[in-house]
C-alpha cells in the first residue's frame, strides 16, 4: 500500500543487520563509546513499558526506549520480549532500532535492535566491572546460558585479564557444549560446573543473565571480594540472587529510576527490609563522568544491577552508523 503525501519519496535507509554490528562495534571501542555516552549531557526518558498477554502462555512485555544527544542524534528501540519463545527454540528478545538526526528528525539508519542491544548490554557489565571488579580477577563465573552469555564472557575478558572461566545452567547439556565453544574460541579453559555453590567458590566476577524467578546465587555462597554483574530479572518479579546477596554488597545501578521499578533482585531485597534505595553507592553516569570515585577494598563484596539504559543503545547505535558512513 502506498500513501499520496505530495512529497518526494525518500531514499531507502541503511539497514544494519546483526553481522554489520557485530563487525562494528568491537569491544574496546563499544566499551568507551558506552563511557563517554554517560558521561556527556544527554536525555533518556524513562523507557515506556506495556503488558502483552499470549493465551495459555507466559505474558510479553514491550519495551518503547529513546534517547537522545540534543542537536546531535536521537534513537528510540522497540523491544519485545516473549519468555515463551524458548519452549518454541526461538529468541525471547526481538527488536528494532531507528537512528534520527536530533537537530532535523530526519531518520538516518534501522538497525537490528536484537544485536544492538545484546553487545551494548555486554558492554554495560564490562565497563561497571573496569570500576567495580578486583583488578586481579583471574576467574569468571557466568550464569546463564543464552545469547547473552557468550557476549558477556567476551566483554568479560576485555577489561579483565580473565584465566579461566566456568558456565553453568540450568540445562547440563548446553551449558557443556557452550563451555566448549567458548574454550576453543578463546584459547582458555572454559568449563561447565553442574553444582553453582561450587562454581561459586573460585568465581572473581559472577555475571547472570537469566529469567529466573526464583534466587539462583545465594549470598551465603558469594566469597569475599568477588564482583556480582547482575543482568537477567528485568521485572519486580524475577530476581536472581537472594536478599542476603544484595544485604552484603556495595550496590550501583545504570539508572536509579529503571533500578526502582524494574530490578527484581534489589525490589525484593527491599520489600525484606535487607536493602534501602539509599544504600546505592552510585550509578553509571557518577561513575563516567568522574563525579563518583570509589576506593575499592579488596574484601567488598560489589554488585552492579542492570536493567539496561536507551543511551547505551544510543552509544551503539552511534558507533555503528559512523563506522558505516
Amino acid at each position: 500500500m502506498t500513501y499520496e503525501t505530495g512529497l518526494p519519496a525518500s531514499p531507502a535507509l541503511p539497514y544494519f543487520d546483526a553481522e554489520t554490528i557485530a563487525a562494528a562495534t568491537p569491544w574496546p571501542a563499544l566499551i568507551a563509546a558506552v563511557r563517554e555516552a554517560f558521561g556527556r549531557p544527554h536525555v533518556a526518558p524513562d523507557r515506556h513499558i506495556h503488558t502483552i498477554e499470549v493465551p495459555g502462555e507466559v505474558s510479553a512485555t514491550a519495551l518503547l526506549m529513546p534517547a537522545w544527544i540534543e542537536g546531535e542524534v536521537y534513537g528510540a528501540k522497540l523491544a519485545n520480549i516473549f519468555p515463551s519463545n524458548n519452549r518454541r527454540r526461538q529468541p525471547a528478545v526481538n527488536s528494532v532500532y531507528v537512528l534520527f538526526s536530533a537537530r532535523t528528525g530526519a531518520p538516518l539508519a534501522i538497525m537490528d535492535g536484537t544485536e544492538l542491544t545484546g553487545r551494548r548490554t555486554a558492554a554495560a557489565s564490562a565497563l561497571m566491572a573496569s570500576y567495580l571488579a578486583r583488578p586481579d580477577s583471574r576467574n569468571l563465573l557466568i550464569v546463564g546460558t543464552g545469547r547473552l552469555a557468550p557476549l558477556l564472557f567476551e566483554a568479560h575478558c576485555a577489561v579483565r585479564d580473565i584465566s579461566s572461566a566456568i558456565i553453568w545452567g540450568r540445562n547440563a547439556d548446553t551449558a557443556t557444549a557452550l563451555a566448549a565453544r567458548l574454550s576453543a574460541r578463546s584459547a582458555m579453559p572454559v568449563r561447565a560446573e553442574a553444582n553453582l555453590e561450587t562454581a561459586l567458590e573460585a568465581a572473581d566476577i559472577v555475571s547472570t543473565a537469566t529469567i529466573s524467578t526464583s534466587p539462583l546465587v545465594r549470598g551465603r555462597w558469594v566469597r569475599p571480594g568477588t564482583h556480582l554483574d547482575l543482568v537477567g530479572a528485568f521485572r519486580p518479579d524475577m530476581c536472581e540472587v537472594d536478599a542476603e546477596a544484595v544485604h552484603r554488597s556495595e550496590v550501583y545501578v545504570d539508572t536509579l529510576s529503571g533500578a526502582k521499578t524494574e530490578a527484581g533482585d534489589l525490589i525484593q531485597a527491599h520489600d525484606q527490609a535487607l536493602f534501602a534505595w539509599q544504600d546505592v553507592k552510585g550509578d553509571m553516569a557518577q561513575l563516567c563522568s568522574g563525579s563518583l570515585r570509589i576506593e575499592r577494598k579488596s574484601d567488598s563484596v560489589t554488585l552492579f544491577k542492570s536493567v539496561g539504559a536507551a543511551i547505551e543503545d544510543l552509544a551503539a547505535a552511534e558507533l555503528v552508523y559512523r563506522s558505516n558512513g
